[in-house]
């Protein structure tokens, strides 16, 4: 996600953050498992991040198809033309309710392995959100040093991993890092919720740069060399991503995946961030331009460093600056400029495209696909074709 404290519509009322007992969703059965599906033989894959989808749940929210009637939501994917759900994975949310801790990915992804969709496992290696403002180092790696904290990061990946083989969950990717844009395991200020603080000039606090990108590549390359290895002890088929952001820019591409190549790290996929409303504003591109220069980019990479590439996050804007659902136009536009993402990068050989949390409320995230009682909008349609 791009900047998640810029993604929330109303950080005051962030329901995800309030406290309240996780035991209901996290004990759910998942759906399906009496009738568990065949995979389907497929070269491209549609799929969504619903992480938040047991948070939600132990607060009550439903959902609900097309026709009204009420369904899980990972089954309500599926309905919807999606083979694959992307999980994140946070090292100790203790302070935020434990949601995406280790227990809570293993429940999602059941649901996912009963209907035959396939699993990404997301590793963001923070206690909470990591993305190109922060990468905070867990609580309990901090003060290790380099080598010490390698192995902090190979031991976590390999207990998530190993959690989900001994339940019979083979995930076809793993992210080694979430947009490790400007590295991975480095630490900014932050306030008591967890928000980074910003300097006069917008500009995060660094507190720790062990492995920033630009202040210690080869530390940077050093930890997703370890992500990776430890990927491959426990499933030595899985394919691993690096992930970055902005899919349209060239020069970051190049300046990040030659870090990891020049200091011996591998990967076996180029993941990238879509965005066309963030690129508008943060970027001032056209919603045309972003789409273009993904795609072009998604052609190049390929190219040059010899992988696939999948877009593993997009989304359309879905609410305005109050929280509420945006009108019919602007949705069917969101519902085209998807539609037409995931047409062009099929053409352009890539693997597939997920949409971040389409399961959110207006009132919660602004990009997401649903409406406020859990509903479906015209975006979601996109998927089906």
């Amino acid at each position: 996600m791009k900047n998640i404290f810029g993604v929330l519509v109303f950080a005051s009322a962030l329901w995800g953050l309030t406290s309240c007992s996780s035991s209901s969703s996290k004990d759910m059965e998942e759906p399906g498992k009496e009738e568990e599906n065949t995979e389907e033989v497929t070269d491209f894959y549609k799929g969504a991040d619903i992480s938040w989808v047991t948070e939600m749940e132990s607060k009550g929210h439903k959902f609900y198809n097309a026709a009204g009637k009420e369904t899980e939501c990972t089954a309500l994917m599926k309905e919807y033309g999606m083979n694959a759900i992307r999980l994140r994975v946070w090292v100790n949310p203790s302070k935020h309710d434990n949601w995406c801790d280790k227990e809570d990915v293993l429940v999602k992804a059941k649901r996912a392995k009963a209907l035959g969709m396939e699993v990404m496992i997301d590793f963001h290696y923070s206690d909470w959100w990591a993305d190109p403002a922060k990468q905070n180092i867990p609580a309990s790696w901090k003060g290790h040093s380099y080598e010490e904290m390698k192995k902090d990061l190979a031991n976590h990946t390999k207990e998530v991993l190993q959690l989900m083989k001994d339940n019979g969950i083979t995930p076809k990717w793993v992210q080694v890092g979430n947009e490790t844009t400007n590295g991975m395991l480095w630490s900014v200020q932050t306030n008591e919720q967890g928000w980074e603080i910003k300097d006069e000039n917008g500009n995060t606090i660094i507190t720790e740069s062990m492995g920033h990108a630009t202040r210690n590549p080869k530390q940077y390359a050093g930890f997703f060399a370890a992500g990776y290895d430890a990927v491959k002890e426990i499933f030595p088929d899985a394919i691993v991503i690096v992930h970055l952001d902005n899919g349209f820019d060239a020069d970051l591409y190049d300046w990040n995946l030659g870090i990891l190549r020049s200091n011996g790290a591998k990967f076996d996929m180029i993941g990238m961030s879509l965005y066309p409303y963030w690129a508008e504003s943060f970027h001032n591109k056209t919603a045309d331009q972003t789409i273009a220069g993904c795609m072009a980019n998604i052609k190049r990479v390929s190219a040059k460093y010899g992988c696939d590439v999948m877009i593993v996050e997009t989304g359309m804007l879905c609410a305005d600056e109050q929280g509420k659902l945006v009108s019919a136009q602007v949705l069917e536009e969101g519902y085209k400029q998807l539609a037409r993402i995931i047409k062009e990068s099929k053409e352009a050989g890539c693997k597939g495209v997920f949409y971040w949390e389409p399961e959110c409320k207006p009132s919660q995230y602004k990009l997401g696909a649903f409406t406020e009682d859990g509903r479906p909008t015209r975006i979601m349609d996109a998927f089906k074709e």
